[in-house]
């Protein structure tokens, strides 16, 4: 069973019961190592903030500095996308920027979870953002929300085919969103621990195995690169679209 563990590229991805929390109905609860890391991830974000703002300066050390390129970089997205209207919304989507990053960046340690290749947990972010979105477009615009899927200057005839589409349109976003993040991080850490795997597997063959563990070995240090990379982006990509669906429900008209 060992071995079978160290070949196995998608062993990292299990989800474990770390404390059993007994039943529910049918339903067994259990304190999980998805949950272990969740609570990791806030928990360092909330260290990093409160270190970084703690003994703020005009001209700020090297932690206030990182906080503060954090804040105004997300904080420069949201008014781009939105507005100054929409800044009241900066938590929300600094939040899960920060959430998500944490994640993604958690998984790259060896022998972590990676809490963001499990599907479960990027539809639930996706499905908070939906719901969010369909909530402030109420509360905003009323029954004018509806306007979203009725775009400007269709023809009448053409008017229940379009909207059709604008409604399957939108209640895909949340599986969109939700596939992408999972779909990167899942892959990405599957070819990264093949690639690593043949480096222990070529070196056990002597010389000639070694000399030939080379070439994964740099691409394990490039998609090693990559994947930092990709943890950052994704992050960042989920936020801008956060941004992008909260505009249609601040201006649904189109």
């Amino acid at each position: 069973m060992a071995t079978a563990d160290k070949v196995d590229p998608v062993h990292q991805f299990i989800v474990n019961d770390l404390i059993p929390l007994g039943r529910v109905a049918d339903m067994k609860l259990a304190f999980q190592n998805s949950s272990l890391f969740m609570f990791v991830a806030v928990a360092l974000i909330i260290g990093f903030l409160l270190i970084g703002t703690r003994a703020r300066k005009l001209v700020p050390g090297r932690m206030q500095s990182v906080v503060e390129m954090l804040y105004e970089f997300m904080a420069g997205t949201v008014r781009q996308v939105l507005g100054e209207e929409g800044m009241k919304f900066f938590p929300f989507v600094f939040s899960l920027f920060t959430f998500i990053l944490a994640l993604n960046l958690l998984g790259m340690v060896p022998y972590f979870f990676t809490v963001t290749s499990q599907i479960v947990v990027t539809a639930s972010l996706a499905l908070l953002v939906i719901f969010t979105v369909i909530i402030v477009g109420f509360v905003k615009n009323g029954i004018g929300f509806v306007k979203l899927f009725v775009p400007h200057g269709v023809p009448m005839v053409l008017l229940p085919l379009i909207s059709l589409i604008e409604i399957i349109s939108f209640f895909a976003r949340p599986v969109s969103l939700s596939l992408r993040l999972f779909g990167n991080m899942l892959a990405g850490h599957i070819v990264l621990k093949v690639f690593a795997g043949f480096i222990g597997t070529l070196g056990a063959f002597g010389f000639f195995g070694v000399l030939g563990a080379i070439a994964p070995f740099l691409m394990t240090i490039a998609i090693t690169a990559l994947e930092f990379l990709v943890a950052f982006l994704q992050a960042f990509v989920f936020a801008v679209l956060t941004c992008v669906y909260l505009k249609d429900a601040l201006h649904p008209h189109h």
